[in-house]
């Protein structure tokens, strides 16, 4: 099987899951937990900080990061432009 066949049997994979999943938002909930939590850790790896401190810390946190990959995004597609791709 080829690179590009396999590609498109995964997708159609992935997309034939998703139709039979009834509630997305509780299929993806333990990602979403386990992303909170990564965000939570790094800005209070000793628990130190009140709930609260530490929600807006974490909300913080993930601005930065998901600013970074749109950053991050944004070069690489001017380099792709750049090189014609």
């Amino acid at each position: 099987m080829t690179p590009e066949q396999k590609i498109s049997q995964t997708r159609t994979a992935a997309h034939r899951s998703w139709a039979k999943t009834p509630d997305r938002s509780r299929r993806t909930a333990p990602a979403r937990e386990a992303a909170e939590a990564r965000f939570e850790r790094e800005v209070d790896p000793d628990g130190v900080m009140t709930p609260q401190a530490r929600a807006l810390a974490a909300a913080s946190a993930r601005k930065a990061y998901f600013g970074e990959l749109a950053r991050r995004s944004v070069a690489a597609r001017r380099r792709n432009a750049a090189a014609g791709r």
